[in-house]
């Protein structure tokens, strides 16, 4: 790949990786319960997801999703009910007065992997947006699984650290969250339920 052309698609991947999103919140969230070193789990399982998006994107899943309008409507009501229902699991959650060793027994490392994981496959508006994002950056003279490493890492790269740095800021702010425990809950709560309802009839 062109180093240009690579310098083009970093920025665009930071200006992505900066929007709000379900995988960032979610950074913020359990950054702020079970810290960020804990948290690393639930961002490696995000950015796994990520990984497999760009790959299906990449070779040519995503074209076949647009060709399937039956197809894509089911993947956006499972994807908008998974995200529905975390969001709600966010809302009932306890206000946030355990020690952080307590925190992390509420829920395992591999626990917080599969929902990062699951919370970036559930998101079939990534998997379009990657679909139509990414063939801006391929040269189809050049290998593209060569190309598909390039770009995967780079991707993975910027979201892994900007994830990492939102759970770090919770972390830092957790006596403020402490006190608002409940209100910070409702409100990621509710953030998760409004991206699950529109996602399903989002064009």
């Amino acid at each position: 790949m062109v180093l240009e052309t690579w310098l083009v698609y970093l920025i665009a991947v930071i200006g992505l990786s900066l929007a709000p999103g379900p995988n960032g919140l979610l950074a913020l969230t359990h950054g702020a319960i079970y810290g960020h070193k804990h948290t690393l789990f639930t961002i490696s399982g995000g950015v796994i997801g990520f990984t497999i998006l760009i790959a299906f994107s990449m070779f040519g899943i995503g074209a076949l999703l647009k060709a399937s309008a039956s197809a894509l409507t089911v993947l956006k009501w499972i994807g908008g009910g998974y995200l529905i229902w975390l969001g709600i699991q966010l809302w009932k959650s306890p206000i946030m007065q355990l020690s952080i060793s307590e925190s992390k027994k509420a829920l395992t490392g591999y626990d917080m992997l599969k929902i990062g994981l699951l919370s970036a496959l559930s998101n079939p508006k990534a998997l379009l947006f990657f679909s139509a994002f990414l063939p801006q950056f391929i040269n189809p003279e050049i290998d593209l699984v060569e190309q598909f490493v390039v770009l995967a890492a780079t991707f993975a790269a910027v979201e892994f650290i900007i994830e990492y740095l939102l759970a770090r800021i919770a972390y830092k702010i957790r006596p403020l969250l402490v006190r608002s425990g409940k209100r910070f809950n409702q409100a990621c709560g509710s953030l998760f339920v409004l991206i699950g309802t529109t996602l399903p009839i989002a064009r």
